[in-house]
C-alpha cells in the first residue's frame, strides 16, 4: 500500500459532508486531494498533508502529531505533515481540512500553461 486508503475514503466523505468539490490525483508515491485545481490535502504513505497559511503553521504544531512538512527533507513552508493519531477522530480530521480549504483560495495553482494558448 503506497498510502493509507481508509484515510483517503475519510479526506473524501469529509470534502462531499462539506460541499467541496475535489479531484484527487496519485502522485508522489501518494494521493493528493485538488480543489479548484490547487493543491489542498493529500496523503504520503500514512501521513496526512495539509497546504495551510504559512501565518497558522504554528498555530497547526500546537495540535497532535503535526509537524513541519520535510518531503524533500527540506522543510516546505505552508506544507505540513499530521501523522495518524493526529487525524484518528473525525473532528481533527475536519480541523486539518478545514484550515487547508481556508487556505485554499489565497494559494496560487501550480497548474502548468500550455504554450501556443
Amino acid at each position: 500500500m503506497a498510502y493509507d486508503e481508509f484515510l483517503a475514503d475519510r479526506i473524501r466523505h469529509k470534502f462531499k459532508e462539506l460541499g467541496v468539490s475535489f479531484v484527487d490525483k496519485k502522485m508522489m508515491g501518494g494521493i493528493c486531494f485538488l480543489v479548484d485545481d490547487k493543491m489542498c490535502v493529500g496523503i504520503v504513505k500514512e501521513k496526512m498533508m495539509a497546504r495551510i497559511d504559512p501565518d497558522k503553521t504554528e498555530e497547526a504544531f500546537t495540535r497532535k502529531g503535526c509537524h513541519e512538512m520535510d518531503f524533500t527533507h527540506r522543510p516546505m513552508k505552508g506544507f505540513i505533515f499530521v501523522e495518524p493519531e493526529g487525524v484518528d477522530q473525525d473532528k481533527d480530521l475536519e480541523y486539518f481540512i478545514r484550515l487547508a480549504l481556508a487556505y485554499n483560495p489565497m494559494a496560487k495553482s501550480s497548474k502548468k500553461k500550455v504554450k501556443g494558448d
